[in-house]
Protein backbone atom coordinates (compact mmCIF):
# COMPACT_ATOMS: atom_id res chain seq x y z
CA UNK A 1 0.00 0.00 0.00
CA UNK A 2 2.77 2.70 0.89
CA UNK A 3 4.09 1.56 -2.94
CA UNK A 4 0.67 2.37 -4.64
CA UNK A 5 0.17 -1.35 -5.55
CA UNK A 6 -2.46 -2.22 -3.72
CA UNK A 7 -5.24 0.67 -1.79
CA UNK A 8 -6.50 0.35 1.40
CA UNK A 9 -10.09 0.57 0.68
CA UNK A 10 -9.47 -2.74 -1.48
CA UNK A 11 -8.09 -4.38 1.53
CA UNK A 12 -10.27 -3.20 3.79
CA UNK A 13 -13.03 -4.21 1.25
CA UNK A 14 -11.84 -7.48 1.81
CA UNK A 15 -11.85 -7.67 5.39
CA UNK A 16 -15.10 -6.91 5.71
CA UNK A 17 -16.65 -9.73 2.93
CA UNK A 18 -14.60 -12.17 5.42
CA UNK A 19 -16.29 -10.52 8.06
CA UNK A 20 -19.76 -10.92 6.96
CA UNK A 21 -19.37 -14.70 5.65
CA UNK A 22 -17.47 -16.00 8.28
CA UNK A 23 -18.65 -13.76 11.93
CA UNK A 24 -22.79 -14.90 11.87
CA UNK A 25 -21.09 -18.68 12.94
CA UNK A 26 -18.34 -17.05 15.09
CA UNK A 27 -19.70 -13.49 16.84
CA UNK A 28 -15.97 -12.56 17.58
CA UNK A 29 -16.87 -8.78 16.73
CA UNK A 30 -20.10 -6.75 18.69
CA UNK A 31 -20.20 -3.80 16.05
CA UNK A 32 -18.74 -4.16 12.73
CA UNK A 33 -17.94 0.11 11.48
CA UNK A 34 -18.26 -0.81 7.40
CA UNK A 35 -19.23 2.61 6.21
CA UNK A 36 -16.51 4.23 8.69
CA UNK A 37 -14.18 1.78 7.94
CA UNK A 38 -14.45 2.59 4.09
CA UNK A 39 -14.04 6.32 4.70
CA UNK A 40 -11.13 5.74 6.61
CA UNK A 41 -9.22 3.66 4.40
CA UNK A 42 -9.78 6.72 1.95
CA UNK A 43 -8.11 9.05 4.05
CA UNK A 44 -5.42 6.21 4.26
CA UNK A 45 -5.23 6.24 0.54
CA UNK A 46 -5.43 9.93 0.43
CA UNK A 47 -2.35 10.20 2.65
CA UNK A 48 -0.57 7.79 0.87
CA UNK A 49 -1.13 9.82 -2.38
CA UNK A 50 0.06 13.04 -0.74
CA UNK A 51 3.62 11.15 -0.20
CA UNK A 52 2.76 10.00 3.63
CA UNK A 53 4.58 7.19 4.74
CA UNK A 54 2.93 5.37 7.22
CA UNK A 55 4.47 1.97 8.37
CA UNK A 56 0.59 0.17 8.87
CA UNK A 57 -0.90 1.90 5.58
CA UNK A 58 -4.50 0.32 5.27
CA UNK A 59 -4.30 -2.41 7.55
CA UNK A 60 -7.08 -3.42 9.12
CA UNK A 61 -7.83 -4.35 12.67
CA UNK A 62 -10.24 -4.83 15.55
CA UNK A 63 -10.21 -3.39 18.31
CA UNK A 64 -11.20 -4.80 21.99
CA UNK A 65 -14.86 -3.64 22.80
CA UNK A 66 -16.94 -0.98 21.77
CA UNK A 67 -14.37 1.76 23.23
CA UNK A 68 -11.18 -0.10 21.92
CA UNK A 69 -10.57 2.82 19.86
CA UNK A 70 -9.59 4.86 22.81
CA UNK A 71 -6.28 3.06 23.19
CA UNK A 72 -6.19 2.43 19.21
CA UNK A 73 -4.37 6.38 18.48
CA UNK A 74 -0.98 5.04 17.62
CA UNK A 75 -1.97 2.41 15.40
CA UNK A 76 -4.41 5.17 13.62
CA UNK A 77 -1.69 7.55 13.44
CA UNK A 78 0.49 4.62 11.49
CA UNK A 79 -2.40 3.97 9.10
CA UNK A 80 -4.55 1.16 10.58
CA UNK A 81 -7.89 1.44 9.71
CA UNK A 82 -10.48 -0.06 12.63
CA UNK A 83 -13.33 -2.26 10.92
CA UNK A 84 -15.15 -3.40 14.53
CA UNK A 85 -15.32 -3.49 17.96
CA UNK A 86 -14.64 -7.30 18.98
CA UNK A 87 -16.69 -9.04 21.38
CA UNK A 88 -15.96 -9.12 25.07
CA UNK A 89 -17.72 -10.40 27.91
CA UNK A 90 -21.15 -9.00 28.49
CA UNK A 91 -22.75 -6.72 31.52
CA UNK A 92 -22.93 -8.53 34.55
CA UNK A 93 -21.26 -11.83 33.76
CA UNK A 94 -18.24 -13.32 35.79
CA UNK A 95 -15.13 -11.75 34.81
CA UNK A 96 -13.98 -15.82 33.84
CA UNK A 97 -16.33 -15.60 30.95
CA UNK A 98 -15.86 -14.91 27.22
CA UNK A 99 -17.05 -12.90 24.66
CA UNK A 100 -20.65 -12.00 23.31
CA UNK A 101 -20.72 -10.92 19.96
CA UNK A 102 -23.14 -9.09 17.48
CA UNK A 103 -24.89 -13.12 16.84
CA UNK A 104 -24.65 -14.21 20.32
CA UNK A 105 -21.82 -16.06 22.40
CA UNK A 106 -18.42 -16.02 20.91
CA UNK A 107 -17.36 -19.38 19.64
CA UNK A 108 -13.43 -20.92 19.22
CA UNK A 109 -12.45 -20.97 15.87
CA UNK A 110 -11.61 -24.64 16.22
CA UNK A 111 -14.31 -26.16 17.81
CA UNK A 112 -17.81 -24.05 18.04
CA UNK A 113 -18.46 -25.91 20.87
CA UNK A 114 -15.63 -24.89 23.34
CA UNK A 115 -14.82 -21.16 24.88
CA UNK A 116 -12.18 -19.22 22.67
CA UNK A 117 -11.22 -17.91 26.17
CA UNK A 118 -11.73 -13.94 27.36
CA UNK A 119 -12.02 -11.14 28.07
CA UNK A 120 -10.14 -10.90 24.63
CA UNK A 121 -12.28 -13.46 23.05
CA UNK A 122 -13.43 -11.64 19.86
CA UNK A 123 -9.81 -9.96 19.08
CA UNK A 124 -8.58 -13.95 19.55
CA UNK A 125 -11.21 -15.45 17.23
CA UNK A 126 -11.06 -12.98 14.83
CA UNK A 127 -7.43 -12.77 14.27
CA UNK A 128 -7.50 -16.79 14.51
CA UNK A 129 -10.05 -16.58 11.48
CA UNK A 130 -8.72 -14.39 9.18
CA UNK A 131 -10.77 -11.64 9.75
CA UNK A 132 -8.13 -9.12 10.54
CA UNK A 133 -4.33 -9.95 10.52
CA UNK A 134 -4.41 -7.73 14.77
CA UNK A 135 -6.52 -6.96 17.18
CA UNK A 136 -5.64 -5.29 20.16
CA UNK A 137 -6.38 -6.89 23.77
CA UNK A 138 -5.98 -5.98 26.94
CA UNK A 139 -5.05 -8.28 29.97
CA UNK A 140 -5.56 -8.02 33.53
CA UNK A 141 -5.38 -11.63 34.17
CA UNK A 142 -4.46 -13.56 31.27
CA UNK A 143 -6.90 -11.77 29.40
CA UNK A 144 -4.57 -11.72 25.91
CA UNK A 145 -2.40 -15.20 26.47
CA UNK A 146 -5.15 -17.20 27.66
CA UNK A 147 -7.76 -16.56 24.52
CA UNK A 148 -4.10 -16.80 22.24
CA UNK A 149 -3.45 -20.09 23.57
CA UNK A 150 -6.94 -21.28 23.09
CA UNK A 151 -7.21 -19.89 19.32
CA UNK A 152 -4.15 -20.77 18.39
CA UNK A 153 -2.73 -17.26 17.67
CA UNK A 154 0.44 -15.05 19.42
CA UNK A 155 -0.69 -12.68 22.15
CA UNK A 156 1.60 -10.07 23.85
CA UNK A 157 0.82 -8.33 27.14
CA UNK A 158 3.48 -5.24 27.81
CA UNK A 159 4.73 -4.37 30.95
CA UNK A 160 2.30 -2.45 33.00
CA UNK A 161 2.91 0.80 33.25
CA UNK A 162 4.28 1.59 30.28
CA UNK A 163 1.54 1.87 27.96
CA UNK A 164 -1.58 3.85 29.26
CA UNK A 165 -4.14 1.73 30.56
CA UNK A 166 -7.46 2.31 32.10
CA UNK A 167 -7.44 0.05 34.68
CA UNK A 168 -7.05 1.79 38.63
CA UNK A 169 -5.30 -1.60 40.22
CA UNK A 170 -2.48 -1.28 37.54
CA UNK A 171 -3.13 -5.09 37.33
CA UNK A 172 -4.42 -4.44 33.12
CA UNK A 173 -1.66 -3.95 30.66
CA UNK A 174 -2.34 -2.99 26.95
CA UNK A 175 -1.78 -6.02 24.30
CA UNK A 176 -2.08 -7.92 21.15
CA UNK A 177 -3.43 -10.44 19.03
CA UNK A 178 -1.88 -11.86 15.84
CA UNK A 179 -0.88 -14.39 13.97
CA UNK A 180 3.01 -13.68 13.09
CA UNK A 181 5.70 -12.56 14.70
CA UNK A 182 6.54 -9.69 12.20
CA UNK A 183 2.71 -8.55 13.23
CA UNK A 184 3.32 -8.18 16.67
CA UNK A 185 6.53 -6.52 16.10
CA UNK A 186 4.44 -3.77 13.79
CA UNK A 187 2.61 -3.06 16.77
CA UNK A 188 5.12 -2.37 19.40
CA UNK A 189 6.83 0.05 17.07
CA UNK A 190 3.99 1.99 16.72
CA UNK A 191 2.35 1.63 20.54
CA UNK A 192 5.89 2.93 21.53
CA UNK A 193 7.10 5.33 18.85
CA UNK A 194 3.73 7.58 19.09
CA UNK A 195 4.01 7.32 22.66
CA UNK A 196 7.59 7.60 23.63
CA UNK A 197 7.29 10.11 25.89
CA UNK A 198 4.30 8.83 27.99
CA UNK A 199 6.12 5.89 28.17
CA UNK A 200 8.88 7.49 30.09
CA UNK A 201 7.15 9.55 32.03
CA UNK A 202 4.91 6.56 33.15
CA UNK A 203 7.92 4.44 34.07
CA UNK A 204 7.86 5.14 37.70
CA UNK A 205 3.86 4.16 38.14
CA UNK A 206 4.74 0.79 36.89
CA UNK A 207 7.29 0.26 39.46
CA UNK A 208 4.85 1.13 42.14
CA UNK A 209 3.44 -2.45 40.70
CA UNK A 210 6.99 -3.60 41.67
CA UNK A 211 9.37 -4.27 44.50
CA UNK A 212 13.03 -1.27 44.56
CA UNK A 213 14.55 -5.25 44.23
CA UNK A 214 13.38 -5.69 40.72
CA UNK A 215 13.26 -1.83 39.70
CA UNK A 216 17.04 -2.03 40.50
CA UNK A 217 17.16 -4.89 38.47
CA UNK A 218 15.67 -3.72 35.53
CA UNK A 219 17.57 -0.77 35.60
CA UNK A 220 20.75 -2.91 36.05
CA UNK A 221 19.54 -4.97 32.83
CA UNK A 222 18.80 -2.32 30.33
CA UNK A 223 16.70 -3.42 27.43
CA UNK A 224 18.54 -4.85 24.62
CA UNK A 225 16.22 -3.71 22.01
CA UNK A 226 16.73 -4.95 18.38
CA UNK A 227 20.40 -6.24 19.81
CA UNK A 228 18.52 -9.70 20.99
CA UNK A 229 19.97 -12.42 19.61
CA UNK A 230 19.20 -16.33 19.98
CA UNK A 231 19.99 -18.44 22.09
CA UNK A 232 18.61 -16.29 25.10
CA UNK A 233 18.88 -18.36 28.36
CA UNK A 234 15.42 -19.96 29.95
CA UNK A 235 14.11 -21.84 32.76
CA UNK A 236 11.22 -23.77 32.31
CA UNK A 237 8.58 -24.02 35.07
CA UNK A 238 5.61 -26.80 34.50
CA UNK A 239 3.71 -24.90 37.86
CA UNK A 240 5.45 -22.12 39.09
CA UNK A 241 5.35 -23.57 42.33
CA UNK A 242 2.24 -23.70 43.88
CA UNK A 243 0.19 -26.78 43.63
CA UNK A 244 -3.37 -25.48 42.24
CA UNK A 245 -1.63 -24.45 39.45
CA UNK A 246 -0.61 -28.08 38.17
CA UNK A 247 -1.12 -28.53 34.85
CA UNK A 248 -3.58 -31.18 33.27
CA UNK A 249 -1.43 -33.88 31.51
CA UNK A 250 -1.57 -32.45 27.67
CA UNK A 251 -1.54 -29.04 27.93
CA UNK A 252 2.21 -29.52 30.01
CA UNK A 253 3.20 -32.36 27.75
CA UNK A 254 2.42 -29.41 24.80
CA UNK A 255 3.87 -26.91 26.25
CA UNK A 256 7.13 -29.17 27.22
CA UNK A 257 7.51 -30.36 23.89
CA UNK A 258 7.34 -26.80 22.59
CA UNK A 259 10.07 -25.42 24.57
CA UNK A 260 12.36 -28.73 23.63
CA UNK A 261 11.78 -27.61 19.96
CA UNK A 262 12.80 -23.90 21.05
CA UNK A 263 15.62 -25.41 22.98
CA UNK A 264 16.78 -27.97 19.84
CA UNK A 265 16.17 -24.95 17.31
CA UNK A 266 18.86 -22.62 19.09
CA UNK A 267 15.99 -20.42 20.11
CA UNK A 268 16.80 -20.75 23.50
CA UNK A 269 19.47 -22.20 26.25
CA UNK A 270 17.64 -23.98 28.60
CA UNK A 271 18.86 -23.94 32.49
CA UNK A 272 18.45 -26.41 34.95
CA UNK A 273 16.42 -24.97 38.23
CA UNK A 274 12.67 -25.97 37.01
CA UNK A 275 12.11 -26.88 40.88
CA UNK A 276 13.51 -23.84 41.86
CA UNK A 277 10.83 -21.45 40.48
CA UNK A 278 8.61 -21.52 43.58
CA UNK A 279 6.14 -18.51 43.59
CA UNK A 280 3.43 -17.86 46.27
CA UNK A 281 -0.04 -18.11 44.75
CA UNK A 282 -1.11 -15.29 43.55
CA UNK A 283 -4.86 -15.73 43.40
CA UNK A 284 -5.63 -13.68 47.02
CA UNK A 285 -3.48 -10.78 46.23
CA UNK A 286 -4.82 -10.64 42.72
CA UNK A 287 -8.39 -11.11 44.10
CA UNK A 288 -7.77 -8.56 47.13
CA UNK A 289 -6.50 -5.71 44.63
CA UNK A 290 -9.99 -5.92 42.49
CA UNK A 291 -11.74 -5.86 45.76
CA UNK A 292 -12.97 -9.30 45.58
CA UNK A 293 -11.27 -11.74 47.72
CA UNK A 294 -11.05 -12.88 51.45
CA UNK A 295 -7.86 -11.59 51.85
CA UNK A 296 -6.49 -8.40 52.89
CA UNK A 297 -4.33 -5.21 51.12
CA UNK A 298 -1.98 -5.86 53.39
CA UNK A 299 -1.31 -9.92 52.85
CA UNK A 300 -1.47 -8.73 48.53
CA UNK A 301 1.55 -6.60 49.69
CA UNK A 302 3.30 -9.33 51.07
CA UNK A 303 2.56 -11.89 48.58
CA UNK A 304 3.35 -9.33 45.76
CA UNK A 305 6.58 -8.48 47.92
CA UNK A 306 7.98 -12.03 48.02
CA UNK A 307 7.50 -12.89 44.17
CA UNK A 308 8.88 -9.84 43.08
CA UNK A 309 11.99 -10.75 44.94
CA UNK A 310 11.93 -14.62 43.69
CA UNK A 311 11.36 -13.00 40.07
CA UNK A 312 14.07 -10.76 40.49
CA UNK A 313 16.81 -13.46 41.04
CA UNK A 314 15.12 -15.55 38.69
CA UNK A 315 16.03 -12.57 35.48
CA UNK A 316 19.35 -11.85 37.12
CA UNK A 317 20.07 -15.23 35.65
CA UNK A 318 17.86 -16.11 33.01
CA UNK A 319 16.38 -14.03 30.34
CA UNK A 320 13.23 -16.00 30.14
CA UNK A 321 10.66 -17.90 32.13
CA UNK A 322 8.57 -20.70 29.92
CA UNK A 323 5.39 -21.95 31.34
CA UNK A 324 2.08 -23.71 29.74
CA UNK A 325 -0.14 -20.89 29.09
CA UNK A 326 -2.86 -22.16 30.82
CA UNK A 327 -3.31 -25.17 33.06
CA UNK A 328 -5.56 -26.88 31.46
CA UNK A 329 -7.27 -26.95 27.59
CA UNK A 330 -10.25 -24.95 26.24
CA UNK A 331 -13.54 -25.94 27.94
CA UNK A 332 -17.13 -25.56 27.00
CA UNK A 333 -19.23 -22.69 27.37
CA UNK A 334 -20.43 -23.87 30.79
CA UNK A 335 -17.54 -22.57 32.18
CA UNK A 336 -14.78 -23.93 34.02
CA UNK A 337 -15.97 -24.26 37.10
CA UNK A 338 -14.17 -23.39 40.42
CA UNK A 339 -10.88 -23.65 38.60
CA UNK A 340 -8.83 -20.47 37.56
CA UNK A 341 -7.59 -20.98 33.76
CA UNK A 342 -5.37 -17.84 34.63
CA UNK A 343 -3.24 -20.07 36.96
CA UNK A 344 -0.07 -19.55 35.38
CA UNK A 345 -0.70 -16.13 33.82
CA UNK A 346 -2.25 -13.20 37.06
CA UNK A 347 1.27 -13.45 38.78
CA UNK A 348 2.64 -11.48 35.72
CA UNK A 349 -0.28 -8.87 35.56
CA UNK A 350 0.27 -8.83 39.65
CA UNK A 351 4.37 -8.30 39.27
CA UNK A 352 3.53 -6.42 36.20
CA UNK A 353 6.12 -8.41 33.91
CA UNK A 354 5.56 -8.55 29.72
CA UNK A 355 4.96 -12.19 29.35
CA UNK A 356 3.43 -13.33 25.36
CA UNK A 357 1.89 -17.00 24.50
CA UNK A 358 2.86 -19.08 21.69
CA UNK A 359 1.44 -21.82 20.18
CA UNK A 360 2.61 -24.92 21.23
CA UNK A 361 0.24 -27.57 19.46
CA UNK A 362 -2.98 -29.02 18.87
CA UNK A 363 -4.25 -31.57 21.61
CA UNK A 364 -6.35 -34.78 20.92
CA UNK A 365 -9.80 -32.61 21.01
CA UNK A 366 -8.41 -30.38 18.07
CA UNK A 367 -7.97 -27.10 19.95
CA UNK A 368 -4.38 -25.26 20.54
CA UNK A 369 -3.02 -24.36 23.87
CA UNK A 370 0.00 -22.17 23.90
CA UNK A 371 3.39 -21.74 26.03
CA UNK A 372 4.17 -18.71 27.91
CA UNK A 373 7.30 -16.66 27.57
CA UNK A 374 7.57 -14.05 30.55
CA UNK A 375 10.39 -11.67 30.46
CA UNK A 376 12.18 -9.15 32.85
CA UNK A 377 10.57 -5.64 33.13
CA UNK A 378 10.07 -3.69 30.31
CA UNK A 379 12.21 -6.06 27.92
CA UNK A 380 9.13 -6.46 25.60
CA UNK A 381 12.44 -6.49 22.88
CA UNK A 382 13.33 -9.76 24.34
CA UNK A 383 10.28 -11.37 23.77
CA UNK A 384 9.33 -10.35 20.57
CA UNK A 385 12.59 -11.05 19.26
CA UNK A 386 12.32 -14.94 20.64
CA UNK A 387 8.84 -15.09 19.05
CA UNK A 388 10.61 -14.28 15.39
CA UNK A 389 13.17 -16.76 16.13
CA UNK A 390 10.84 -19.31 16.62
CA UNK A 391 8.92 -18.42 13.74
CA UNK A 392 11.55 -18.73 11.60
CA UNK A 393 13.12 -21.45 12.76
CA UNK A 394 10.09 -23.73 12.45
CA UNK A 395 9.16 -24.30 15.52
CA UNK A 396 5.85 -23.31 15.79
CA UNK A 397 2.81 -25.36 14.98
CA UNK A 398 1.37 -24.17 11.14
CA UNK A 399 -2.30 -25.82 11.58
CA UNK A 400 -5.32 -24.30 10.40
CA UNK A 401 -8.23 -23.54 12.13
CA UNK A 402 -11.66 -25.02 11.11
CA UNK A 403 -13.74 -21.87 9.93
CA UNK A 404 -10.60 -21.06 7.59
Amino acid sequence: MRDGRLRAVDAVAESLARIARVDPSLSSFAEVWEGEAVERARAVDARVAAGERLPLAGVPIGVKGRHGLRAAGPLLAAGCVPVGATAVPGPGTPWQTWGVGAYGRTVNPWRADRTPGGSSAGSAAAVAAGLVPLATGSDGAGSVRIPAAWCGVIGLKTTNGRLPSPDRTGLAAPGVLVRYAADAAAYWRAMTGATATAATATAATATAATTATTAAAVTARPSEGTGVRAPVTAVFSPDLGFASASPDPEPLALARAAVERLAAAGVVRLLPGQAAVRLEDPAPAWLALRGSGAGGLGEAARIREVNDRLLAGLFARADLLLTPTTPNAAHGHEGSGERYSTALTWAFNLSGHPAASLPAGIGADGCPVGVQLVAAWGREETLLAVVRAAENAGTLPQDTCMCI
